[in-house]
Formats: structure tokens, sequence, C-alpha cells
């Protein structure tokens, strides 16, 4: 079955992920409550609630920011802190949202809210242009992988709606771009406030030629976003039911992280290795055929072995790389500085371990994307390169291939808080 039939097969409830990036204020949270209430999204009581807020706060219209920012402090401060949630719908897809935060202290929930994104909106202030949070959030997406970039080029109300400021920032930052590992990136000019080239194309930019914004998102494709050929399904939970109905039923519960299952396939367990069949797959107790990324399954298999949490089904002929050395780059989220020797937990898919970490390469300067091989002390938000050893092999891809089998986290062995993201080289 091609990629394109996938997509066609499963286009009645397709999912796109996109999450929000840029500067402090550059209007993220308006954009997202202007996407929710012109395309419909948002019910008349939630409606009337910010009306009346935006009343009482004595502001001019309505203020549809109050829309995402859920947090009291976020209201009061009128800034977003944590990563907001929000589910939407058209006829055409479903969405969620991952609102980010735009301050520098906040950078570690980006990388939470990009982390599955399909789709990274990064918003520039027409008045201000390409900043450093620009630069550091655009790097971030391009470390994460996120297969398409939009770039929202708002406030263009506040400068006339100028081709020129337009053409600008376009070129700026197409130039800064060119140097990192970014390969669909677009450009939109709006007005989140007065939503021009949101939902409705705008009648005061008669010079842009290009889509609208919730058109994009409707129809960019994203089904080859996924790796539909390295088979990896990580066992996330044995399904063993201990009743007289069910008396030999055993079935493996994951979410398939690449490549296509189907009944009958030759498969092979890691890490024992022994060869089995997959002898039928089940989702929401019904049997299907076949089973693609990113849908949540149970495997069959035909012999009685014995497989675990963290084990992995994959094929005799394409397997991941066993590894306990393991080369990563970090985006460190903890106010405690990473520790050169220090021990951590480690999970990765479904399996968790403990690790060391043996070397600090480099500190990479997100403005210049220089490396800093002088200054190896590694603070909250900062990007390294390092070397960790596992205590156990871990069956990995690379994170290009599979941003799934290629990612990690560590975690504080003290404090149980997660430290770090990781993405193997």
């Amino acid at each position: 079955m091609t990629q394109r039939s996938h997509k066609q097969s499963n286009s009645s409830t397709e999912l796109l992920r996109f999450t929000t990036a840029g500067s402090v204020d550059d209007g993220k949270s308006t954009l997202i409550g202007r996407l929710l209430y012109d395309s419909k999204s948002i019910f008349q009581d939630q409606y009337d609630a910010i009306e009346e807020v935006s009343k009482r706060r004595g502001e001019e219209g309505i203020n549809l920011a109050l829309l995402t920012d859920g947090l009291k402090a976020e209201r009061e401060q009128g800034i977003t802190i944590d990563v907001a949630y929000r589910y939407f719908s058209t006829p055409k897809r479903k969405f969620i949202i991952a609102d980010t935060p735009g301050h520098i202290q906040y950078t570690r929930n980006m990388v939470t809210g990009a982390s599955t994104a399909n789709v990274a909106l990064v918003l520039i202030d027409a008045r201000q242009g390409v900043l450093e949070q620009t630069r550091r959030h655009a790097i971030i997406a391009s470390l994460l992988q996120i297969p398409h970039l939009v770039i929202c080029i708002n406030k263009m109300d506040l400068v006339d709606y100028s081709q020129e400021v337009y053409d600008r920032i376009h070129d700026e930052f197409e130039a800064f771009a060119s140097k990192l590992d970014v390969h669909d990136v677009n450009f939109i000019p709006i007005s989140a406030l007065r939503g021009d080239n949101i939902v409705d194309r705008s009648q005061h930019m008669p010079w842009y030629e290009g889509s609208t914004l919730l058109y994009y998102l409707e129809n960019v494709h994203i089904a080859s976003d996924y790796n539909f050929i390295d088979c990896r399904f990580p066992v996330q939970y044995v399904i063993r039911p201990y009743n007289d109905e069910f008396h030999d039923y055993r079935g493996y519960a994951g979410r398939i992280a690449g490549g296509i299952l189907k009944k009958g396939d030759d498969v092979m367990l890691l890490p024992s290795g022994f060869t089995t069949r997959i002898s039928k797959i089940e989702m929401f107790k019904e049997e299907i055929e076949e089973a693609f990324p990113p849908m949540s399954v149970v495997v069959h298999i035909e012999d009685d072995f014995d497989l675990s949490r963290g084990d992995m089904i994959v094929r005799a002929n394409n397997m991941p790389r066993q590894e306990q050395d393991i080369d990563l780059m970090i985006c460190w989220f903890h106010e405690k500085p990473l520790e050169e020797r220090g021990k951590y937990v480690l999970r990765h898919t479904t399996k968790e371990s403990r690790c060391i970490i043996k070397e600090v390469r480099y500190r990479m300067d997100v403005n210049t994307l220089h490396r800093d091989m002088t200054d190896k002390k590694i603070k909250m938000n900062d990007i390294a390169r390092i070397t960790i050893r596992s205590t156990l092999p871990l069956f990995v891809d690379a994170y290009q291939k599979n941003r799934i089998t290629g990612s990690i986290i560590l975690i504080d062995e003290g404090t149980n808080e997660t430290v770090a993201a990781g993405m193997i080289i």
C-alpha cells in the first residue's frame, strides 16, 4: 500500500499537530484565538466570557488571546507560560495546537510542544523583524525535524500592510534558514488581531498571492511525514486477561513507531532475536489487516515467546542499531546544570534504563550556530551535543530517520523531573 493511499484511507480523521513559536508579544495566543473564532470552533458561552473579561479590563474590542491563556498568571500578565493544547476541527481535518511560550526561560516548553508537531508556525512581529528568539525557535524546529515551517509575519496592520517590510523580513529569514536543516518553509503576511489572511483572504494585501493560513493547514501534505519503511513496534503493555473467556489470549499493545505491519508478516523480536509471524492485529477490539504510524494497536504473534514492556518487534532484514554509547543533541530543561559524569534515568520509547554522561562535546550558540568548545557548562535552555553510556543496550535509529525511536528523555534520579530531551545522531 503506498503512502498516498494511506492518507486516503485515513483522511476522514487525519490529524495535524502544529505548534506556535515566536518571541514574546508576537501574537501567538491571539492568532490561535482568531483561528478558533473564525473557523467557528468555539462555543457562544466561551465567546461571551472573554467578551466580558475584555470589557472589564477596558480593552478595545475582544481579546481573542484570552481563549488560550488558561492559567490565571498568564491572564494577569498577558503572557503564555505553560504549553496550552487546543483542539479544533474543520470538515477537512482535525487539529491539535500546542501554544508555546515566547520567553527565553520557557524555551524548554517549546521543545515539549514541538516534539510531535507536523507543522511549526513561527510568528514574527512585522515591526521588530527577525529577533534572537525567532532564530532560537527556528533552530529548535530544525533540530526537532518538524517537517513544515510556516513563517507568519504578524501585525501587518501596524506597518500599513507594507510589501516592502514583508519582503525584507522574508529575505532575512530565508538567508538564515538556508543554514538550517529545514526543507519546507512558507511565508504568510497576517494580522491575527484583524483576521487578515488567517481564515479569509486579506483585502489589504492584494500583492500577496499565496494561501491563507487555514487553507495551508487544511491542505499541507503530511502523510509522508511518518516513516512507513522501517518497521518499529515498541511493546508498551502485555495484555493477558486471566479469565476463562480469554484463557489463551496474549496481546502486545503499543503505538507503531514506523513501518507497516500486516497479518502474516515475518517479524523479529528484540532483544531475544527470535523470529515469528504476526497472527493478528487488533484496534478497538476489532481485527484489522494492517497497521501503520501513528496507530495504537494490539499485535498477536504465532509462537509463545516472552515479550515484555520495552522490547521491540521489527523485521529481521531491517533492524535498528543496538547501542549503549549514544551521541545526542540535547535541550537542557532544568535550573540545575548538567553534570559531566552525572547519572540520570533514561527513557527511550517504552524502555527505561540508567545512564552516565560520558562527555560534553560542545554547546551550540543559537544565534550564530557556532559550536562553543570552550564553555561546556550546560544550563537551562542550552542546546548541546553530548555522549552518554546507558546501562542497557537500546534499539535506536537516528532522529532524522525516525522521530520516535530517535529520541530520548533524561530524568533526575532524585526528583523524577525531566531534565533534558535528546535527539540521537
